[in-house]
């Protein structure tokens, strides 16, 4: 059996827990279920931590599910690298702009996640990455609370409870001292990377 180290587990572990309050605190009107999965369509960036999750969590999986799970995440790979060759010298997002990424994202939203099965649901469930375990809880930006998805927008919106936004940031802050840890053991790495390469062994760095 695959078991996380300490530090990333708790943190893992606390996301869940406060995902879990948020849901409660929006008194049933949370449109997020298994096989709902419009969350794991289109890339976004994941951190080294992430990324080190991940590889344990393929770890895990039978060599024919892992395989297939590389599989798709290669191919993507190369889909990405085909109109941004600067890919394939480095997968690191650290020097791209937002806006760089925000283009990438945009040009890529229909590719689902490599770990998504063909009935909705994930293949790294308990390893999956600190955002698509907070994911689904509405957001909140200059006062204003929006949607995670557009699947929300057909149900009312609720504002979270401000205890529970400051304890988001706290989580933050401990997601951010686990990463710093992370690179600790082989500094100078970048520290975050489009999801499909966190499924790559050979093309991101992480720890075991």
């Amino acid at each position: 059996m695959t078991v996380l180290p300490d530090g990333p587990r708790r943190l893992m572990a606390r996301c869940d827990q406060w995902f879990e309050r948020a849901r409660a605190s929006m008194l049933g009107n949370l449109p997020c279920r298994r096989g709902c999965s419009r969350c794991c369509i289109g890339p976004f960036a994941i951190t080294r931590l992430d990324v080190a999750v991940l590889q344990r969590g393929l770890d895990s999986l039978a060599p024919s599910v892992r395989l297939a799970i590389e599989s798709i995440a290669r191919r993507q790979a190369e889909v990405f690298e085909a109109i941004f060759p600067r890919l394939k010298k480095d997968a690191a997002l650290d020097r791209w702009s937002d806006r760089e990424v925000d283009g990438l994202v945009e040009r890529f939203r229909d590719l689902p996640c490599p770990a998504l099965a063909e009935d909705g649901s994930c293949r790294v469930y308990a390893f999956r990455p600190v955002t698509c375990r907070m994911m689904g809880i509405p957001v909140e930006a200059d006062g204003l609370v929006a949607g995670a998805c557009e699947v929300q927008t057909a149900v009312p919106i609720q504002r979270v409870p401000l205890v529970l936004r400051q304890e988001e940031q706290r989580l933050a802050e401990q997601e951010r001292a686990e990463l710093e840890a992370c690179l600790g053991s082989t500094p100078g790495r970048g520290e975050e990377v489009l999801l499909p390469y966190g499924f790559l062994p050979d093309r991101s760095p992480h720890t075991r």
